[in-house]
C-alpha cells in the first residue's frame, strides 16, 4: 500500500512524499487519519532546526523516522479510524502519538480508543493534556493555592484548563499578547498582562519558552513557592537573576518533562497517565485551542505560515476521506 507523510527535508522546508507501507500483521492495525494537530513549540523547533543535536533522541516520536535536521518525518499528534487489523480494532476511533501521515500501520498497543465524547479535533490535543497532567502531578497544587500559569500557549492554556478544575484560591493566566488573554476566561481563570499579575504564589507553571517568561515566574513566587519549568528552548541559551531575593525566598526551579511519569505519582504508569488526560479531553472550553483545519495537501505552507507567526494555539491538519 502506498501512503503520504510530512518530512522536513531541511531547517525551514518541507515535502509531502509518497511511501510504501505493508499490511498489518499480527497484533497491528492500519489507521487512516482524519485529523493531525501541529505543536508550535516541539514541532517548529524542528523545522526551524533548533533542536540540539545531544537530545535530538529524546524528543524523537516513537514512530519517527529519517535523523534530525533533516530528513526527518516528525510529529506526535494524530487521530483516526482503524481500517484494518486485529478484528476488535477496526471501525474504532484512535490517538496515536504518530506523525503527519494519511495511513499507518503501528502496534496496537500504541493506539487509545477514544470515548464517544470527545471529537476528532479536541482529541489531536490528548498528548498535550497528558503532559498538562504529568505537570500537575509535579507541582501537586494543594486547596486554595495561589497559582500562575506564564504563557498562554497549547501547553499553558491546557495546565490551565486543568487547574481551573481545582479549588484554588486565585489562578491567573499570564500573556504578554493581549489577543491571547481573552481565552483565559474561557478556560476558567484570569487572564493578565505580566505587568498585572498577582505575587506570593504558590506555585507558578512556565510555559511561555521565553527567558522573559521565566524571570517573570520567579519574581511571582512567595516564599519558599516554585516553579515548574514547562518550556523547553531547543538551542536557545536562557539567563535568569538568580542573585537578588531567590535564595532568601527559597525558591525553586523543577523540570517538567511528558517522557517520564511524575516521580510524585509512583503508583501510576503511562497509561494510568493517558486515562486521566482522555478524561480532561471531555471539557468543551479546550476547544478554544484548536485553529484551522488545513487541508493535509497544504500543510509545508502551513509550517512556514506557523514559522513566521500565524497566529493559533494547536493548528489541525484535515485528511481526505
Amino acid at each position: 500500500m502506498q501512503a503520504r507523510a510530512y518530512w522536513t527535508l531541511a531547517p525551514g522546508t518541507g515535502q509531502i512524499r509518497a511511501q510504501q507501507i505493508s499490511p498489518p500483521g499480527p497484533g497491528e492495525a492500519l489507521v487512516r487519519a482524519v485529523v493531525s494537530g501541529v505543536s508550535r513549540g516541539t514541532e517548529l523547533l524542528a523545522h526551524r532546526g533548533e533542536v540540539p543535536p545531544e537530545v535530538a533522541a529524546q524528543v524523537a516520536g516513537p514512530f519517527e523516522e529519517g535523523k534530525l535536521p533533516g530528513p526527518v518525518k516528525h510529529g506526535y499528534l494524530s487521530v483516526g479510524v482503524v481500517e484494518d487489523g486485529e478484528p476488535e480494532w477496526v471501525g474504532r476511533r484512535v490517538f496515536c502519538l504518530h506523525p503527519h501521515q494519511d495511513r499507518y500501520v503501528v502496534p496496537v498497543t500504541a493506539l487509545t480508543p477514544l470515548p464517544d465524547d470527545v471529537p476528532d479535533e479536541r482529541a489531536v490535543l490528548v498528548g498535550t493534556l497528558e503532559t498538562a497532567v504529568n505537570a500537575l502531578w509535579d507541582g501537586r497544587p494543594l486547596y486554595g493555592d495561589r497559582v500562575a500559569v506564564v504563557g498562554a500557549g497549547m501547553v499553558g492554556a491546557s495546565v490551565t484548563a486543568l487547574l481551573a478544575q481545582l479549588p484554588l484560591s486565585r489562578l491567573e493566566l499570564v500573556e504578554t499578547d493581549p489577543a491571547r488573554r481573552p481565552l483565559a476566561e474561557e478556560l476558567g481563570a484570569t487572564g493578565v498582562a505580566p505587568q498585572d499579575a498577582s505575587g506570593d504564589c504558590d506555585l507558578v507553571f512556565h510555559a511561555s519558552a521565553t527567558q522573559a517568561g521565566l524571570q517573570t515566574a520567579l519574581e511571582l513566587l512567595g516564599r519558599e513557592g516554585e516553579v515548574i519549568e514547562l518550556s523547553w528552548y531547543g538551542t536557545t541559551p536562557v539567563t535568569v537573576e538568580l542573585g537578588t531575593t531567590f535564595h532568601t525566598r527559597r525558591l525553586a526551579v523543577r523540570a517538567s518533562q511528558v517522557s517520564r511519569v511524575s516521580p510524585h505519582r509512583p503508583a501510576r504508569d503511562y497509561a494510568d497517565r493517558m486515562q486521566v488526560a482522555l478524561r480532561a479531553a471531555r471539557n468543551p472550553a479546550l476547544d478554544h485551542l484548536l485553529a484551522g483545519p488545513t487541508p493535509f495537501e497544504e500543510l509545508p505552507e502551513l509550517m512556514q505560515r506557523l514559522a513566521a507567526g500565524e497566529p493559533g494555539l494547536c493548528h489541525l491538519v484535515r485528511y481526505p476521506d
